[in-house]
């Protein structure tokens, strides 16, 4: 009689979850998923926002070109983020990022014009060789837009100019190699390349502590020989894909209409310690961002971080 009673109470407690389930399915209540089910529901999901992580390259164009971070589904944590709401929402899946097995590091020698192109982020590349009139309005600008850019210093200027470089550094900004004197560089010699580098190097480091590791061609002219040299000394050759052609004194409206109009993801901004910039920075910015891009250094640029 008692295995009897036994057996009719587990009878009914399978009846009552079966209606409890039942009730659940009729009015659409996500909390009765159960885990397995949810878990099931993001593993057969994984492959549709899971993306493979993409090597840096060589192109036949814009030369060295960053590679990408991957996406991977972190199943566990997802269903952690999704639990309390009880159903699958791909908005809550969890990710971590993997490296891809090529990084600019593993690249032979060659200049770099733009970061990857589908990395809405985008890097000014501010070049000194002359003058500080206008460096103290830029910094203010950058700081109050909580930007960080990229100053490409010349040696001579950064000698002639030691607060100023510190007062870049102390915000934040990463500080490149300009060459010593403006020279063209694609018509020097190996060992006249070599003290146009290395002896901004000096000068930057004695200043900074920090050894600059990009290397920004004056007026974009190189060789061959300037690439590999800057590549032998650990150092990455920065172009341009986007030219406020500050120098000639456009109007602040020209100038950002010529940066907006030819904006792209992973592009480099150039320009310098100008009248135009100066007036027209924290608008530029402005509408860089509203376009969604993020505005960071070119060594942020050039990581495969997304």
């Amino acid at each position: 009689m008692r295995r009897l009673q036994v057996v009719l109470f587990y009878i009914c407690i399978v009846f009552f979850l079966l209606i409890v389930s039942k009730l659940g399915e009729s009015l659409h209540l996500p909390a009765f998923q159960t885990k397995d089910t949810l878990l099931e529901e993001i593993k057969a999901n994984v492959e549709k926002y899971e993306e493979p992580p993409q090597d840096a390259y060589i192109d036949r164009v814009w030369k060295k070109t960053p590679g990408r971070n991957g996406l991977q589904v972190r199943v566990d944590e997802s269903y952690k983020a999704m639990k309390k709401k009880g159903k699958f929402d791909p908005e809550l899946l969890q990710f971590k990022e993997i490296s891809p097995k090529v990084s600019l590091k593993d690249l032979p020698a060659a200049p770099i014009y733009r970061g990857h192109p589908e990395k809405e982020m985008v890097a000014f590349l501010i070049n000194v060789s002359w003058g500080t009139e206008h460096v103290p309005t830029i910094l203010k600008t950058l700081k109050e837009k909580d930007v960080r850019a990229t100053f490409f210093l010349e040696g001579k200027w950064a000698k002639e100019n030691k607060e100023y470089v510190r007062m870049i550094q102390e915000q934040g900004h990463l500080i490149g190699n300009h060459a010593y004197n403006h020279p063209d560089m694609a018509t020097l010699s190996k060992d006249e390349i070599q003290k146009q580098i290395e002896d901004t190097n000096t000068i930057i480091e004695a200043i900074t502590k920090e050894r600059p590791l990009y290397f920004a061609p004056p007026s974009g002219s190189f060789n061959n020989l300037v690439v590999q040299y800057a590549h032998e000394a650990n150092m990455e050759t920065i172009l341009w894909t986007v030219d406020t052609i500050d120098w000639k004194n456009p109007s602040v409206s020209v100038m950002i209409n010529r940066v907006m109009k030819n904006l792209h993801p992973g592009a480099m901004i150039l320009m310098h310690p100008t009248t135009p910039v100066a007036q027209g920075l924290e608008q530029l910015i402005e509408q860089i961002k509203e376009e969604g891009y993020r505005i960071d250094t070119v060594e942020r640029l050039l990581d495969e971080s997304r």
